[in-house]
């Protein structure tokens, strides 16, 4: 940690803002005024894992909560492959091209029976023949005993020449984004390997998600991908999206004092908690300004829950608290203190965003 010695008169012009700021804010009668050319002391801790101690010197934050969700349970999935819609087989009867299922197209290649949406497939001379669900061996095996009727010793060869039942859905900062069709199973890095990877100049792999059945999984890939957690690595199913999402649509959302939420755009040269709360106009915090309440989300398993007192910092007394993307703030309309009652109070509001938030905002408050 070092001290910087902060001249309000003369440094990035902090004594315009924190003018400016106290001219915004309703109640400001009741922050100390600093004479022009007064020096304070202020621990920065801005670059500090201090920082999110509560009462640590020059710091803004009364209290901290960090919060871990539980990951999921994972299963591994059967090695064979589950025939179902939209796939292709080719089956071939030895010694019986009458039974076969396929035939060659104008341009010499194969065409099999496609899986119709009930799971059956066009046999000739057996008519409809139920398939999906079944895996490879099951459908030979199925097909040789309805052969056993009209021949003797039936060898049925039964292949997959078009995948379209199982897809994975692979969308935003991939190299190759689009839809894959799983020809077997898949876990999470599996599945980022046949986007042909992810664009490490425009992604933002803290906030990847994997969405299963319109629900974010509790899976943190950037500790997959960053720290080789192997525990985070699970196996995907058919019809999940892997999301990497764009690192230059970056924001902050700004909540409470009685007024509609606000989204403010994350710039690349930051924003402290001032700058975010002057930008959505909540000028009329009053003295609940030293109860700010804000939801940190580190991961899309992790995150923090703070209570800043913005009026340390208008009053000199602490460093402004500068913001990470996804942060949400909320300036509660009374005195409240419990973060159960913020959440209360926010939570609508929460929902009403609730597809552009973070996917630990998600998973903590939306997916419960």
């Amino acid at each position: 940690m070092q001290n910087n010695t902060i001249r309000f008169q003369s440094r990035l012009g902090s004594l315009l803002l924190i003018v400016f700021m106290m001219g915004l804010f309703t109640g400001c009668a009741r922050h100390a005024v600093i004479s022009p050319g007064e020096v304070k002391n202020i621990q920065d801790t801005q670059a500090s894992s201090s920082l999110l101690k509560p009462g640590a010197p020059g710091s803004p934050v009364t209290e901290v909560e960090n919060v871990t969700i539980s990951g999921m349970k994972d299963t591994v999935p059967t090695a064979d492959y589950i025939v179902g819609p939209n796939d292709s087989l080719l089956i071939t009867v030895t010694n019986a091209p009458e039974y076969s299922s396929s035939n060659t197209t104008q341009n010499g290649q194969l065409r099999g029976s496609r899986v119709d949406g009930k799971g059956n497939i066009q046999v000739p001379m057996l008519g409809l023949v139920k398939v999906g669900g079944m895996t490879l061996p099951q459908v030979r095996s199925h097909m040789q005993d309805l052969l056993k009727h009209y021949m003797r010793d039936p060898s049925v060869v039964v292949e997959i020449i078009e995948y379209g039942s199982s897809p994975l859905y692979l969308l935003g900062q991939f190299k190759t984004p689009g839809v894959v069709y799983m020809d077997r199973p898949f876990n999470v890095l599996q599945g980022i390997a046949r986007g042909g990877g992810y664009d490490s100049a425009s992604a933002s792999p803290r906030s990847a998600r994997i969405i299963r059945e319109n629900r974010i999984l509790p899976v943190d890939v950037y500790e997959l991908l960053m720290r080789a957690d192997q525990s985070q690595n699970i196996w995907l199913k058919p019809g999940d999206t892997i999301f990497m999402p764009d690192n230059k649509d970056q924001r902050v959302f700004v909540f409470g004092a009685g007024k509609t939420g606000m989204i403010i755009p994350l710039s690349a040269q930051g924003m402290n908690i001032l700058q975010a709360i002057a930008a959505a106009g909540l000028q009329e915090i009053g003295y609940h300004s030293q109860n700010v309440h804000l939801i940190r989300s580190i991961s899309p398993t992790k995150g923090q829950l703070m209570v800043v007192n913005v009026d340390a910092i208008l009053e000199g007394d602490a460093m402004p608290l500068q913001l990470c993307e996804g942060d949400v703030i909320y300036i509660p309309k009374s005195g409240m203190t419990s973060w159960n009652e913020a959440i209360s109070e926010i939570l609508p509001t929460l929902q009403a965003f609730g597809a552009i938030l973070t996917p630990f905002v998600q998973l903590k408050y939306l997916f419960d």
